[in-house]
């Protein structure tokens, strides 16, 4: 196991990155040299289905990852000293366009909105019912076998941006509270992962903050009333907070901090709101803010991480 670095003083300089075909592995161990003289000490790999499950090989997306190409990650961070962390996306986030992901193309009647949205018109992102029966232990063995192949001390979890919940189109949810359905979902992670197998859990923060609050946005924030989850959470999961927009101030930082979370804020390509975010944030001086997660989504290609602005701006604040 690598190192927890929540028991470290040193910050946690990170880069967030999609890692979705063999290819994109070479790319990875190539650029891990540079990522780590920089000082990037901590690599959130989001897998999601694009690994070569063998419990479920149904899922496995198009050009999967395999064994091999996890195990050669998790050899090269551990000769740098980045802590490897990968990702699976829950809950929301289960389509892209007229793409439906694996869990719910072969299972739709896991979906939240089962049959309904022909082609995902109509909507951002396809969600599923985290009340369903069988969906926990699909994705709880999808997670095992991610976490087995990384050998990963943690497991970011993803639950940004979900807007279909407690959806009237599901027999099992329709006329429930949003926060309980979130809260219910974020806990049965949280017990899987923390209490019966001993990893840290990440998240995205968003679906935590109420937007009548922060003013943040439906994007950044909750508007549709997620956000009462929070009070029915575990502290120690740890909050990554993104925003990618040039504001005076980030709310939900201190926020997360005195609710007592630690926090991860994440930026992402414009080089001024990485600046004001990083400033924000290391105004709090709390010993909850663990420093900074660099998201890319696809706005540089791997290769040029080491030289994109954005992480050279993190760089400067963070290491010097």
């Amino acid at each position: 196991m690598q190192g927890d670095a929540s028991k470290s003083s040193q910050r946690w300089f990170g880069v967030h990155l999609g890692l979705s075909k063999p290819q994109q592995v070479q790319e990875t161990l190539a650029a891990l040299p540079g990522l780590a003289g920089l000082g990037v000490n901590a690599l959130v790999v989001e897998v999601n289905y694009n690994f070569a499950f063998t419990s479920h090989p149904e899922l496995r997306g198009p050009d999967p990852i395999h064994l091999e190409d996890a195990q050669a990650i998790t050899h090269a961070c551990r000769e740098h000293g980045v802590r490897l962390i990968p990702q699976f996306q829950c809950l929301g986030h289960q389509s892209w366009a007229e793409h439906t992901f694996p869990l719910l193309a072969y299972y739709p009647e896991i979906d939240e909105t089962p049959g309904q949205f022909p082609g995902n018109q109509g909507i951002y992102c396809r969600s599923w019912c985290p009340r369903h029966p069988q969906v926990d232990s699909i994705i709880f063995t999808l997670m095992d076998e991610l976490m087995e192949a990384f050998q990963a001390d943690a497991l970011h979890v993803g639950l940004d941006e979900v807007f279909l919940i407690a959806s009237p189109h599901c027999p099992r949810c329709r006329g429930a509270d949003p926060g309980d359905i979130f809260a219910d979902a974020v806990n049965a992670y949280y017990d899987f992962l923390v209490r019966q197998r001993g990893v840290a859990m990440l998240m995205w923060g968003d679906r935590l903050l109420d937007d009548a609050g922060m003013g943040y946005g439906e994007w950044e924030a909750a508007q549709n009333g997620t956000h009462t989850a929070l009070d029915r959470i575990p502290r120690d999961i740890i909050q990554c907070d993104w925003h990618y927009e040039l504001r005076q101030t980030y709310p939900s930082i201190p926020f997360f901090l005195q609710e007592g979370f630690q926090v991860w804020p994440a930026g992402w390509r414009n080089v001024e709101s990485t600046q004001a975010l990083l400033h924000y944030a290391q105004e709090q001086a709390s010993p909850g803010l663990l420093g900074h997660l660099c998201t890319t989504w696809g706005a540089v290609t791997i290769p040029e991480m080491p030289a994109w602005a954005p992480i050279q701006a993190a760089r400067k604040l963070l290491t010097t």
